[in-house]
């Protein structure tokens, strides 16, 4: 008796092959990034169902450790790994830690002050009085007088920051060790640093949850996260001495400068930069790749993946609010995809 091969059959035998085929992509770090990557990720598997890029929004500090434990097929930052850091991959990983920048995106002083809703001004000095402890009271001059006509209350300011190894941290006290001597030479920059006062919370979406549940509170997120948390966020005083909101246009405008004299090893900072339309506390984000990677297939997969986040992906940026890659700075990372090797 002829045996009949049913199309359901047939159909399930042709899934459970494309499961199968599968290749699987890790990678962890950065929440600044976090919305666009899972957006992109999401997106490349949609055309490319036999490729799969698992991200873990660990932070930086943890994408670092990761990528270079080589737990991960891929970290990311938004801060650059330091030299120390640089010579520990290679060492541990037989290869370089390749930085290739994705987005432009900035962190913003987000706040929630009962009753006010304006978008409030504030100077380097005052961010940096708040996070070293030394302004305590919303209506401390240094705030009021520059944001006339608002009712400031005279009530205690709740301080929070991240409890974990953060790119936006690293972002936040660059700019504060740019502005301020003081937060220079007593806390410094890093991913995790000792605050001197606050509380902590767990990635951007545990420092915005803490905002929001705290009355007279301050910190600072990724401009998606206040957006996408509908809270209120502040414009600050920029180099050339005028308040700035973070926007497209103004975080384009910090990465300006820096993006014609961009190193070969894409380790650059744009915090505090000099341009009158720029928002100061802007940065590029990074995904860390080792430079020797044996797997053959994931090796491709990850050098296809670049080729498309370089043009395709950056039409997606806009819309959850990061800036995308100046093109001269995408020009330099389309030849820096050659030092990927087995």
């Amino acid at each position: 008796m002829k045996k009949m091969v049913f199309p359901f059959a047939f159909a399930s035998v042709l899934w459970s092959a494309t499961v199968c085929a599968q290749t699987l992509v890790t990678g962890a770090g950065a929440t600044f990034p976090y919305p666009i990557y899972s957006k992109w990720f999401n997106t490349y598997h949609k055309l490319h169902p036999q490729v799969q890029l698992n991200y873990q929004s660990i932070g930086s500090g943890g994408g670092i450790k990761q990528a270079t434990e080589g737990t991960v097929d891929f970290g990311a930052s938004d801060g650059p790994m330091n030299e120390k850091q640089l010579a520990e991959f290679a060492q541990k990983r037989g290869g370089q830690a390749l930085h290739f920048p994705t987005v432009l995106g900035a962190d913003v002083p987000t706040y929630n002050i009962p009753g006010i809703k304006a978008a409030l001004n504030f100077t380097p000095a005052a961010l940096a009085g708040i996070f070293l402890g030394h302004i305590t009271k919303w209506d401390d001059p240094e705030i009021a007088k520059h944001n006339p006509g608002v009712a400031l209350p005279k009530k205690d300011i709740v301080v929070v920051h991240r409890s974990d190894g953060s790119g936006t941290t690293y972002v936040w006290v660059d700019y504060l060790s740019k502005v301020s001597p003081e937060w220079k030479s007593k806390v410094g920059v890093g991913t995790s640093v000792n605050w001197p006062v606050g509380l902590g919370g767990k990635g951007n979406e545990g420092v915005a949850g803490l905002i929001r549940q705290t009355a007279y509170s301050i910190g600072y997120v990724e401009l998606i996260y206040a957006v996408q948390n509908k809270l209120s966020y502040g414009k600050v005083r920029n180099q050339a001495g005028k308040f700035i909101a973070a926007d497209l246009a103004s975080v384009t405008a910090a990465a300006a400068g820096a993006a014609k004299s961009m190193p070969d090893d894409f380790r650059v900072s744009i915090t505090n930069a000099p341009s009158a339309a720029a928002y100061p506390i802007s940065s590029f984000t990074w995904l860390l790749i080792p430079s020797k990677i044996a797997d053959a297939k994931k090796r491709q997969i990850l050098v296809d993946f670049l080729k498309w986040m370089l043009h395709d992906g950056q039409k997606l940026t806009e819309a959850l609010s990061y800036a995308p890659l100046p093109a001269v700075v995408v020009a330099k990372e389309e030849k820096a995809i050659g030092l990927i090797t087995p």
